[in-house]
């Protein structure tokens, strides 16, 4: 699997504290080893984010991604809280 970052998501992972910096690349370490893994809350989203979808960083956290899976590609496009992401 190979994880690429779109500049959104770069951008607001700079600005992000930096005990959410530590939670996602922990997060992701679980990611790699198990996309479903329950600590991750891995779900479909619907709406106008009905191709993506989101895991948990912490409990207000969330990183939402696509899988672009004929190219082995998880291709993370912004990272957030929930009321950020989803408003």
């Amino acid at each position: 699997m190979q994880i690429e970052y779109a500049k959104k998501f770069i951008k607001e992972f700079k600005k992000s504290p930096k005990n959410i910096k530590t939670a996602f690349k922990n997060k992701l370490e679980i990611f790699t080893r198990d996309k479903f893994d329950s600590t991750l809350n891995n779900h479909c989203l619907s709406g106008k984010l009905k191709d993506y979808r989101s895991i948990n960083i912490t409990g207000d956290w969330r990183a939402i991604f696509r899988e672009i899976e004929k190219e082995n590609v998880v291709y993370f496009v912004a990272i957030g809280t929930h009321s950020k992401l989803y408003s």
